[in-house]
């Protein structure tokens, strides 16, 4: 959506609702119309969705709070993750019948995760232009944030449940994850960085790994550093940024985790 659009459907949302003084702010009448040619997002999702559902599954809360409390996509969200998280472990259940729970539970993890499911939003979707953001949140590139973009696809999701049912949900959560599923069934200590490293510092008798957090930038938009240590020793292995202290210490963990294959390589005899 270009900004002029997005202009004006912001201008025409606190039209309505301000000409609005009485009745159900959860109305047709009260919420903004549907950003104009939405048929590419519908075609990339894979579902038809009403255009007052779509509107509100792209309404994030920061627009809702400027045009007089409309409704946000958080409940949609909260519906679409459901849906989601059971259309994903039932695929896994089916296609990996030799999986313990423990390897099923970190590849949906990690196929479900705010960095997938962004990805499938900027790649997939190209989502980005369609959320309704408030104007605070779009100067600060909201449209592209994680978060944002990963709510979003949840919402989307909830909202396909609601008009189409399970199996219109299935149908859509199989179009977007079924690739991030496969792919993820490949990574091997990537699935889970912090629990790969535990059991690589745990197989070398070097301890377990702890974490050591720094936060630093303007609080709209920080910066976590995590370092991680091993046992009790106060030499940091490794260390790594992130937007948020989950990221910065997968991040860590990941490099860490490397430098003890790579020590463990040479220690072992060459044949």
């Amino acid at each position: 959506m270009s900004q002029q659009e997005h202009k004006e459907i912001s201008n025409q949302s606190a039209s309505e609702t301000a000409s609005a003084s009485t009745g159900n702010p959860y109305s047709v009448a009260s919420q903004p119309k549907a950003p104009s040619g939405p048929d590419e997002l519908l075609e990339a999702l894979g579902s038809p969705v009403s255009p007052d559902l779509l509107v509100h599954a792209l309404t994030h809360r920061s627009f809702a709070n400027e045009h007089h409390g409309l409704p946000n996509n958080e409940r949609l969200e909260f519906l679409g993750d459901a849906v989601l998280e059971l259309v994903s472990t039932e695929t896994l259940f089916r296609i990996h019948p030799d999986m313990n729970e423990g390897q099923l539970a970190k590849m949906r993890a990690k196929a479900v995760s705010e960095e997938a499911l962004s990805a499938i939003a900027r790649t997939k979707l190209k989502l980005g232009p369609y959320i309704l953001l408030g104007h605070g949140e779009s100067a600060s590139g909201g449209a592209d944030k994680d978060s944002i973009l990963c709510d979003t696809v949840e919402a989307l999701i909830g909202a396909v449940f609601v008009e189409h049912g399970i199996e219109g949900g299935r149908k859509v959560v199989h179009r977007l994850v079924d690739d991030t599923l496969a792919e993820v069934a490949t990574e091997g200590p990537a699935l889970d960085w912090k629990t790969s490293l535990t059991v690589k510092a745990n197989h070398m008798n070097l301890g377990e790994p702890h974490y050591r957090m720094k936060v630093s930038g303007p609080e709209y938009q920080q910066t976590f550093t995590a370092e991680v240590m091993l046992g009790d020793s106060p030499k940091i292995l490794a260390s790594a940024e992130g937007s948020s202290k989950r990221k910065a210490q997968l991040a860590a963990a990941e490099v860490a985790w490397k430098l003890l294959d790579a020590e463990k390589s040479q220690q072992q005899p060459q044949s």
